[in-house]
């Protein structure tokens, strides 16, 4: 288990740096080993690492590709990333750690949006393109792992825990009607709202581009 979170600020602005590592503090449960944040102008990605492969340094998160035009933040495992990595060598892929989370960062270079096809395993990933820039999410097939995000007209949050969402001033701390209603109803949440208006989950099996 580890904590992703991270801010596109779309109306251009920088973000601040304090703002993230706030994230990723109150997710330090999440991840006691290792802590990284980055910052690419109006973009900033958080970590909170458990180590569970590749105990190294290597492993540390955000993590690049070699020309770090590509930066993610990964929580999970991706459970056929030996056979992945092995094709992307043969590929001429070049690897500098023994992590699923940089097979993802290569899937990605080599077959775009369409590498979670690929992904055999229960994951969440926040993936920043700084060539497009584009912020691409994505979460597994069942949901095992967690994903939420808020959006206003100027900026777009997500993390692995709604907690941290709600440590950023724009984040307002009000209750869904709507999704009390159905949980009263269903006794569960079976949309992508939560109770919290404003701060909805990424649905299982889906990915998002921003």
């Amino acid at each position: 288990m580890c904590g992703i979170a991270g801010t596109f600020n779309l109306n251009g602005a920088p973000v601040d740096a304090e703002n993230v590592k706030r994230m990723c503090d109150v997710m330090a449960h999440r991840g006691p080993d290792d802590e990284g944040v980055f910052l690419d102008g109006s973009v900033g990605l958080g970590h909170r690492r458990l180590s569970i492969i590749d105990l190294s340094a290597a492993g540390h998160q955000p993590m690049f590709n070699e020309d770090r035009t590509i930066a993610l933040v990964f929580n999970g495992e991706v459970y056929n990333f030996r056979e992945l990595r092995h094709h992307l060598e043969c590929l001429g892929h070049y690897f500098h750690s023994q992590t699923d989370t940089e097979v993802v960062i290569h899937a990605y270079e080599e077959w775009g949006e369409k590498c979670v096809a690929r992904f055999n395993g229960m994951f969440a990933f926040g993936l920043w393109d700084s060539g497009k820039r584009q912020l691409f999410l994505a979460r597994d097939r069942y949901g095992i792992k967690p994903l939420y995000y808020h959006e206003t007209p100027e900026t777009f949050t997500f993390a692995s825990e709604i907690k941290p969402l709600l440590t950023l001033p724009h984040v307002k701390k009000s209750l869904s009607l709507g999704a009390l209603d159905e949980y009263f109803t269903f006794q569960n949440l079976f949309t992508d709202r939560t109770l919290f208006e404003g701060i909805k989950t990424l649905p299982a099996g889906c990915f998002a581009t921003v």
